[in-house]
């Protein structure tokens, strides 16, 4: 993990950081993708999110990051209903998590270290006071010597690495990825586990949506499985993270 002095997440006397209750989500003319979704995520902890392909992963993480709102049920975050939140106020959210998409949403005009300092400059934070976190946080997922780099000059792999570094930069309270090490060859996908993992042991809160129940069994933590639009939890692994 980095060495930055960056602030972490503090989970002393925090509200859970997911909570949803009888959460029901479809798309127009088609089947409910989830139904009565009831889940907990307390703060500082950390779960896998697998199932089959179109279980709903997706669906359920894009509900999380307020790009999608629930049909039935509630969801809170940070302690606060944001089943009808103003989408004014989603941007203020948002900042407090740490998302990586499966498209990866990387901005091509920008180079690889403008693209991980954008969550900082957004932040009204000075080049000056971040660059080093960024330069150290680039070599961390094996960017080093790309920093000036375009997106359309990456591979899909470093563009996968590009996007994690640019989530989680900030330190949030809560990290949500999906599929984060699909492009990524197994032992870098074991070093960005190990991100995770140090994130979550400075109280960050961690579900990572993946196919790969092998790499959730290895990692160690709580399982939760969605098929059929519901959500179940297995036994927590023996890893590392549990």
């Amino acid at each position: 993990m980095p060495n930055s002095t960056r602030r972490a997440a503090d989970p002393d006397s925090a509200p859970d950081s997911v909570r949803l209750r009888g959460v029901g989500f479809g798309y127009a003319d088609q089947p409910a993708v989830l139904r009565d979704v009831n889940l907990i995520l307390p703060q500082g902890s950390f779960h896998f999110l697998t199932g089959p392909s179109g279980a709903g992963k997706s669906s359920l993480l894009r509900l999380l990051t307020l790009a999608a709102r629930p049909q039935t049920g509630r969801i809170t975050l940070f302690g606060q209903d944001v089943t009808e939140l103003p989408r004014a106020a989603v941007p203020a959210l948002r900042r407090r998590m740490g998302v990586i998409f499966q498209d990866f949403r990387l901005l091509d005009h920008l180079t690889a270290f403008d693209n991980v300092a954008l969550p900082l400059t957004l932040a009204g934070e000075r080049p000056a006071d971040f660059g080093a976190d960024v330069e150290e946080m680039l070599r961390w997922v094996g960017l080093g010597g790309r920093m000036d780099a375009l997106p359309p000059a990456l591979s899909g792999g470093e563009k996968q690495r590009l996007a994690i570094a640019r989530a989680v930069i900030t330190r949030p309270r809560l990290i949500l990825a999906d599929e984060p090490t699909g492009s990524v060859d197994r032992a870098m996908g074991e070093k960005l586990m190990r991100l995770f993992q140090s994130l979550h042991k400075l109280g960050a809160t961690v579900l990572i949506a993946t196919h790969d129940e092998a790499l959730a069994e290895r990692v160690g933590a709580t399982v939760l499985r969605l098929e059929n639009g519901r959500l179940s939890q297995a036994a927590p692994a023996t890893g590392e993270a549990a």
